[in-house]
């Protein structure tokens, strides 16, 4: 009797290695469709705007208008993205991230965070992703990172498992990785108690509720950012406004 062969199965995608400028295009995007919807899909200006905002981005940039153009067309080349043209007078940009990556909403919304600020603590990445899909605690956070790990779409910057991990995105450019961890001085070493060395806290319990004092400061910095951006909108509407 012969064997049946084994099962075809298919090799996960490699994916793609963005520059600096394109992954502040793709997380504008995801973000805006998640948190503005009535202005998505997106403009060219409009995403000029979002990719230089001062609130909810690391690092701060200052793009023009031809490098975010420049970054649209190589993504849309790798179908990230696509062009919508003919609903007015100028032509509109979505994304084609769920369907590219075959993502979840809560899994994009987690990958798009970490496009807009990069390496973050998962306490950082739970306040911050809430603001795009609600996450209830850092034990939900690890379920949804468990996929995108295992798909490479997330890197652990330093051990996984620890308090204060870093993560990333995965679409580093080569070699990105190992000067990050480089620059962060990551081992993978444990740090053994001393012989004799009381244990005055379960240590399961203390880092837990140092991942949740984590994410009450990150959650504090990004209402601060908002509230600067809206000061800042605020202040350039009332000087265009004539005769004030």
């Amino acid at each position: 009797m012969s064997e049946l062969p084994d099962p075809i199965v298919a090799p996960e995608p490699e994916w793609p290695k963005l520059d600096p400028v394109a992954r502040r295009v793709l997380g504008v995007l995801v973000e805006k469709a998640k948190t503005t919807p009535d202005a998505y899909p997106m403009t060219l200006n409009g995403l000029l705007a979002g990719s230089n905002q001062k609130s909810n981005r690391d690092p701060v940039l200052s793009l023009d208008e031809g490098q975010v153009e420049e970054a649209l067309e190589a993504l849309q080349k790798a179908l990230l993205v696509i062009r919508i043209t003919g609903s007015g007078r100028v032509d509109k940009w979505r994304h084609n991230l769920y369907e590219a990556w075959r993502v979840e909403k809560v899994e994009l919304a987690i990958l798009a965070e970490l496009l807009l600020r990069g390496t973050q603590t998962e306490g950082e990445l739970r306040t911050r992703t809430s603001r795009m899909e609600p996450i209830e605690d850092l034990d939900a956070l690890r379920n949804a990172l468990k996929p995108l790990r295992d798909r490479k779409l997330i890197v652990y910057v330093t051990p996984e498992g620890r308090r204060g991990t870093l993560l990333t995105h995965g679409f580093l450019l080569p070699g990105e990785l190992d000067r990050l961890r480089a620059r962060l001085g990551t081992t993978d070493t444990h740090e053994e108690e001393p012989a004799g060395t009381a244990v005055r806290e379960d240590r399961p319990g203390l880092e837990k509720r140092l991942e949740q004092a984590e994410g009450a400061i990150a959650e504090l910095k990004t209402a601060l950012a908002d509230v600067q951006n809206r000061l800042a909108q605020l202040t350039a509407t009332t000087k265009s406004e004539p005769g004030l």
